[in-house]
Formats: C-alpha cells, sequence, structure tokens
C-alpha cells in the first residue's frame, strides 16, 4: 500500500519527533533556489510549496523578495514547526493545511516546488490524482521543481516505500505539456550522516 490510512496521522508524529530525527532535515534549500532560478522564476512570481511544512524555503523566498508565497502540507504539525521558525514573518505566507492528492486549488500559482512528497507516491492512480492538482494549480508558462530520490536512492522513507527517478522518468510522468529545462543530482546527508541521493528537475509548462 502506498499511502497510509491517516497520512495527517503519519507526518505529524515524525514531524514531532524533531529535525534531528527528520531524513529529509535541511538547514538550507540551497537545490531548490538553484532550480527555481534555472527556470526562471523570479521573486514577482507567485509560488506554491508543496509538502512544505517545516521547510527552510519558505524564509529563503521571503529573504529574496517574493511576497506571494504559500506551503501546502498535510501535516498541521510541520506546519507549526514552519511558522514558529519563521516567527513574524510567518503571516507574510499562506499557509494550507491538505492533501494534495484532494486538494482542490481555488488559484493558479506560477511557480510548483516539491521536495520529496512526489516519490512517496507509488501507484499510478495516486500519481495521476497529483499530475491532475499540479495542472489545476498552474498556468501555462509555470515552473515546476522537483526533489525526487534518484535511481539509486533508498527504497524506503520514514516507514513508507518510495519510487526513484531521474530526470527523463519524471519528465514522462509530467507529460509533453510540460519541457525539462535544468537538472541536477543532490547527495543528501541527513542527520544521521546517511548519504541519499536525489535528483533534481525544473520544467516549464508549455500549455
Amino acid at each position: 500500500m502506498e499511502r497510509q490510512p491517516d497520512p495527517a496521522a503519519h507526518w505529524d508524529d515524525a514531524y514531532a519527533r524533531g529535525e534531528d530525527s527528520r531524513s529529509w532535515f535541511q538547514q538550507q534549500p540551497a537545490l531548490s533556489l538553484q532550480m527555481l532560478a534555472e527556470a526562471g522564476v523570479s521573486a514577482g512570481d507567485s509560488l506554491i510549496d508543496v509538502g512544505g511544512g517545516a521547510s527552510p524555503l519558505a524564509g529563503a523566498l521571503l529573504s529574496r523578495g517574493f511576497t506571494d508565497v504559500t506551503v501546502l502540507d498535510v501535516s498541521a504539525t510541520g506546519m507549526r514547526y514552519a511558522r514558529g521558525h519563521l516567527g513574524g514573518r510567518a503571516s507574510r505566507v499562506r499557509w494550507l493545511v491538505a492533501d494534495v492528492l484532494t486538494w482542490q486549488p481555488e488559484r493558479r500559482y506560477q511557480a510548483w516546488h516539491d521536495r520529496a512528497v512526489f516519490h512517496f507516491l507509488t501507484t499510478t492512480q495516486a500519481r495521476q490524482k497529483y499530475m491532475a492538482t499540479l495542472q489545476a494549480a498552474t498556468t501555462a508558462g509555470a515552473a515546476a521543481v522537483f526533489g525526487c530520490f534518484a535511481p539509486d536512492g533508498p527504497q524506503y522513507c520514514s516507514g513508507l516505500p518510495v519510487s526513484r527517478y531521474d530526470p527523463d522518468d519524471l519528465h514522462r510522468e509530467l507529460g509533453p505539456q510540460w519541457t525539462l529545462v535544468a537538472q541536477a543530482r543532490e547527495e543528501h546527508m541527513t542527520p544521521d550522516a546517511v548519504v541519499q541521493p536525489f535528483t533534481w528537475a525544473a520544467f516549464r509548462r508549455q500549455a
């Protein structure tokens, strides 16, 4: 089974264990910022960070002049950590607690960012639901940046099975509406000093 019966409870528990126990924890979102820049995303663009609970990306974007930032995460606990890290700046971000597979976007964004969410979707049905949300939430010309486990990355994370991708794999999942514009590889070091290879890819929506 590719998703927990209650994904919110699963991720609330994962966040509650503290930063040092989260394998995906990072001090700086360097590759996220690099890929967004290479995709041509600028501070004037609207951006949604999918699965961004407790991520440092929202704060880094605010520091770079972004004024229209939304963070979506299934975990309310993760959101509390993220808001706490930002302090008074948290009011400058829109926070949405929702499952990306069932979320109904009320607007469209010029940039979509996903670090370590898509690779948890291990069935065709789940990936199709995700892609439907991506299409509904982005405009023609929008950028989409993904950070997923590479083909030589782990097969499980946080007690769940994952899928692994290279940039061409991700392109096939997105389909011909999207053009691959940038790619990179990251050797992410977990708090336990374990190396996790990530594939990064940035795309532009053509229609």
